[in-house]
């Protein structure tokens, strides 16, 4: 049997030492709640402590009020200070009996008290009658207060248990149970005063309001340019904020497969009318004079190219400025002189449209002011355009000066009410920046018509069912009706002339025939087409369709024939949307959705054709055919399709009848998808000697690299192991200088070792190059100095060889190392250079019968124009592996050729894991910053001071990166770098990886004079994540 200390008997229960701790928790507990509920009470009053011993009290000794005797005995015994020690034997029943017949009280924490100091108060024989009905009143008064007063801040409704409550309590009251409802309503009053204000973001239904959505339409356009098509594109694009606009990037759902399926077969839609116009006006003989010195024939065609001169056709090309080809390139353009052949127009001069891309517009713009003496601003119908009335709106009144989102009835005031206008188009900039500059001398004058055009795009070979089913050709004007009365009075004046009766009738029969090509690639590259069209809302299909070719009307039709061979005539590239005084008309004579729909709503059979005769919107339109891919041997002809210009505020109008015929839509990431298909280089990033392209690129690259600091250490690739100085960027100058000394080195090593070095003053050539044949003994000891010196052995030594070129090189070449970085673009060496890449251009070597050899005189000859050139160049592994951008273009040594030849599955070498030299400065870094935070912070407390950020110093060290300039950016790794990759993805037209990116020109020359005829061509690409190098084939497409 377990010791128990029996502290009383009462009843016939016995407290035991469990039964007492339990007791005492009891006690603490109680004496802290009733403390807690007493905190607040009037000082008047009081409460002794008995009040919690008698409780306990009644509980263990059966309690009721002590008698007389009793409180004698707590008097005389409470002045001893008992005490009770915890003892493992039972107490005699004697002490028992005497300690439960005093009534000790405890001495101990949460124990009864009798007294301020231990002694018990006796209870008074008489009280005050007033004073203690005063105490009372006050408890009263307080826990009537504390009664009344919210302990939580639940509402009424929340009080009641759950299965008692209902959703309708919270705003309606007799929900609620009679004897809350009053204290509800209370609630609901107090609620009411305290609500705040409307947040400026209103409701759904507040915006719905068309003067709302208007204004907050125009409101969130002075950043960022909305297109036409924004609403549509922000409902189902990722968008992105690019260039001053608001462009759709990718689309929300998983289409990068079905893009690619649309491109090939289908049809794919873009809308590209964020693209620039520039146009100029002026005699043909000054315009080709000022802009003939911002391109070379070197490069292909010129704006004074015979068909594009015409207007037939659409021309391309890349623009320089003034007479610094082949160096400071602006940018490539494409353009289109209007038609020659123009009824009624009687005006000698020419006018021509430049298109080019945004971040181009201002370098462009610029030195064609400078060229021409463009200089005077001019007051054009462009300079300020008026904002348009949306839908509905031409009868409504301005709103009054209420508060937005008000109920307010719409009053009918007629004529005089004033609209809210909407923004659209070039409405959009600023108006009080000219848009129109002339020249007196020249007799020029260039506008700025960026916003005044849309430009849609359908790419695949479905473009001409689309068109042929989602337009047609407007109706010639009979003249039943007063032209004054109609608001297309100019189509009225051209229907008049017999002339232009008989245009609008062969452009339409040319229109209809392209429903009888399979394919936009089969018509002459450029053909442009004018149109005037109808209204397509009126002939919109009623639910979704895909248009299909019908080739089998058009078999045997002789002009179909005829189409392919010559193209469109002359005659049918005019249009209407040339003159700015018809596209303004159109744009402002345009019948609202809401009248188009209330008229379908008002005829007698529902769904038939909606008739509205000389009040219908005709619409001039150019049609210009993009030929696709136009370089190489494979997939000629893929991607093309056809532009659409329209005026402007007319986009949403074409763009649904198009979505209706069942195209596909894409985005900017669908543009470049499009182009590293058609092995085309992409604006902006793909042109590294262009300002544009080097902000491009410095703006990724801060993007790429934000991204990469929000990832730890740990689960981020360490870049400076794997071998990779520039994760981010290309350093493409650095590229090109590293390879230029690299030969000068070589190259002055050699001329040193032979015994007639005064015979070879140039000091400028390619390494291991003979001078009749290109394979030598010679060239096999340079391949193998390259291959066994990975890190550059004696690099000081090969500083000091520089140092010393530096004295000796003669004017010509020292102004030709200091230029700029440029790329190769002349047609006649790239055809060269694609002659030498290989086995891949063996076909295209024999109809070219002047092609040199690969000699030292021809390749000498190529880099004393071009010392520091890039060349464009495509890819394709020959075995696994996607290559992404960023990916290292890198020179194969005789072991991996040698291995390749022996074993076909060798899919290439492993490159090192390299040393990381940052991580114990990195370390120290942090172990000073450490100590001068803390030094600081002890400085801030000795002042009396605040503790401030450290100085600002040298910008800190991330551990993974490569820190301060590159080490010998070509020699880095056990590979020669000889480029680096802009585009790269698997590729779904040849079932592997393909790339698209630029090398050196003189380290190319290098590595194909290096290698046999059998496996010239072959190059290694390495990711920047990855140790391991690929096998795939260099080419050059002209």
């Amino acid at each position: 049997m377990r010791p128990q200390l029996a502290l009383s008997r009462c009843g016939g229960s016995v407290l035991t030492r469990g039964s007492l701790g339990a007791s005492g928790r009891m006690s603490n507990a109680k004496e802290r709640k009733h403390a807690k509920k007493m905190r607040n009470q009037p000082t008047s009053v009081t409460l002794s402590s008995g009040f919690v011993s008698d409780r306990g009290g009644k509980h263990h000794f059966g309690g009721g009020r002590p008698s007389q005797s009793q409180k004698q005995e707590l008097h005389s015994e409470a002045s001893q200070q008992w005490q009770i020690k915890m003892s493992p034997h039972v107490l005699p029943e004697s002490d028992v009996s005497e300690q439960s017949s005093s009534k000790t009280m405890f001495k101990k924490k949460g124990g009864w008290k009798a007294g301020p100091e231990g002694t018990s108060q006796e209870i008074p024989k008489y009280i005050t009658a007033s004073t203690f009905a005063q105490a009372r009143a006050a408890e009263i008064s307080a826990m009537l207060k504390a009664v009344a007063q919210k302990s939580s801040n639940s509402l009424v409704f929340q009080t009641l248990p759950r299965h008692m409550r209902r959703r309708a309590m919270s705003h309606n009251v007799k929900r609620l149970p009679r004897r809350l409802q009053e204290i509800a309503k209370k609630e609901a009053e107090k609620a009411t005063h305290q609500k705040k204000e409307h947040s400026k973001n209103k409701c759904h239904k507040a915006r719905r309001c068309h003067v709302n959505r208007t204004l907050e339409f125009n409101h969130r356009q002075k950043k960022n340019i909305w297109l036409e098509t924004h609403i549509w594109h922000a409902k189902r694009f990722h968008m992105v904020k690019k260039w001053g606009y608001c462009l759709g990037e990718r689309p929300t759902a998983k289409s990068h497969r079905a893009c690619y399926r649309a491109m090939t077969s289908l049809c794919l839609l873009q809308d590209l009318s964020y693209y620039c116009c520039l146009e100029l006006k002026g005699q043909e003989e000054e315009l080709l004079k000022a802009l003939s010195q911002m391109c070379s024939t070197d490069t292909g065609l010129t704006f004074a190219a015979v068909h594009c001169l015409s207007g037939k056709r659409q021309g391309s090309l890349v623009l320089y400025r003034a007479n610094k080809y082949p160096r400071e390139m602006l940018g490539p353009v494409t353009f289109v002189w209007k038609s020659k052949k123009t009824p009624g127009d009687t005006s000698e001069d020419r006018q021509l449209w430049i298109w080019l891309h945004p971040t181009l517009k201002l370098a462009v713009l610029e030195e064609m002011k400078t060229l021409c003496q463009c200089s005077e601003p001019v007051n054009s119908s462009v300079c300020v355009p008026e904002p348009l009335l949306t839908a509905a709106q031409e009868s409504q009144p301005e709103p009054a000066d209420d508060k937005i989102g008000k109920k307010r009835k719409r009053k009918d005031d007629g004529e005089g009410a004033k609209g809210t206008k909407k923004t659209i188009g070039g409405g959009a900039r600023d108006p009080s920046q000219p848009r129109s500059w002339g020249s007196a001398a020249t007799g020029i004058v260039i506008s700025d018509l960026t916003m005044e055009m849309n430009r849609f795009r359908l790419i695949g070979p479905l473009s001409h069912c689309i068109l042929t089913s989602a337009l047609s050709a407007a109706p010639l004007h009979t003249g039943e009706e007063d032209a004054e009365e109609t608001p297309h009075h100019w189509w009225s004046v051209a229907c008049k002339s017999p002339d232009g009766v008989l245009l609008h009738r062969r452009q339409e029969a040319a229109f209809q025939l392209l429903g009888g090509i399979s394919s936009p690639a089969e018509i002459p590259a450029g053909t442009i087409l004018g149109l005037t069209v109808r209204d397509p809302r009126v002939n919109l299909p009623p639910q979704r369709s895909r248009a299909l070719p019908h080739p089998e009307r058009y078999q045997d039709n002789e002009q179909v024939r005829q189409l392919l061979l010559e193209g469109v005539p002359v005659e049918c590239a005019h249009s209407f949307i040339w003159n700015r005084d018809i596209c303004r008309s159109v744009t402002e004579n345009k019948i609202s959705d809401q009248d188009l729909n209330r008229m379908r709503s008002e005829l007698l059979v529902p769904g038939s054709q909606l008739v509205l005769g000389p009040h219908e919107s005709k619409i001039p339109i150019l049609l210009i055919q993009q030929p696709g891919k136009m370089t190489g041997e494979d997939r000629l002809g893929w991607g093309s399709g056809w532009d659409v210009l329209l005026p402007k505020a007319w986009g949403m109008a074409f763009w649904i009848p198009f979505i209706y015929q069942g195209v596909r839509v894409g985005g900017l990431k669908e543009a470049t998808v499009h182009s590293q298909y058609r092995r085309s280089p992409n604006i902006p990033g793909d042109f590294p000697d262009c300002l544009a392209g080097a902000l491009f690129a410095e703006d990724q690259a801060k993007d790429l690299l934000e991204n990469y600091k929000r990832r730890p250490p740990a689960k981020r690739p360490n870049y400076v192991k794997l071998g990779t100085l520039a994760p981010f960027h290309c350093p493409w100058e650095q590229l090109t200088q590293d390879w230029e000394s690299r030969v000068q080195a070589q190259e002055a090593a050699t001329v040193s070792s032979m015994p007639c070095a005064q015979d070879h003053p140039r000091p400028l050539g390619v390494a291991g190059v003979a001078e009749e044949i290109c394979q030598s003994p010679h060239e096999a000891s340079i391949a193998e100095n390259q291959r066994t010196g990975p890190e550059v052995p004696g690099f000081p030594a090969q500083a000091a060889t520089e140092m010393v070129l530096e004295q000796s090189v003669s004017e010509k070449h020292a102004a030709a190392a200091g230029s700029q970085l440029c790329v190769l673009r002349s047609r006649k060496l790239l055809r060269q250079l694609s002659a030498w890449c290989g086995p891949s251009s063996e076909a295209r070597r024999a109809p070219c019968r002047g092609q040199q050899e690969l000699t030292r005189k021809a390749c000498l000859s190529i880099l004393d124009d071009f010392p520091r050139a890039l060349v464009w160049v495509s890819l394709s592994l020959l075995r696994k592996g996607s290559p992404q951008p960023r990916t290292m273009i890198c020179v194969p040594s005789k072991e991996d050729l040698l291995q390749l030849s022996q074993d076909q599955c060798f899919h290439g070498p492993w490159e090192s894991r390299h040393s990381d030299p940052f991580k114990s400065l990195i370390l120290k870094e942090k172990e000073k910053k450490k100590m001068e935070k803390r030094q600081n912070r002890e400085q801030a407390v000795s002042k009396g001071l605040a503790a401030g950020a450290p100085p600002a110093g040298r910008e800190a060290l991330v551990q993974g990166l490569w820190s301060g300039p590159f080490p010998g950016l070509t020699s880095h790794c056990s590979r020669v770098l000889l480029g680096f990759v802009t585009q790269g993805d698997f590729s779904m037209a040849v079932g592997c990886g393909e790339a698209l990116g630029f090398v050196s020109v003189t380290g190319l020359l290098e590595m194909l004079s290096s290698q046999s005829a059998a496996s010239r061509g072959l190059v290694l690409l390495r990711p920047p994540t990855s140790l391991q190098y690929r096998f795939a084939r260099i080419a050059i497409e002209v």
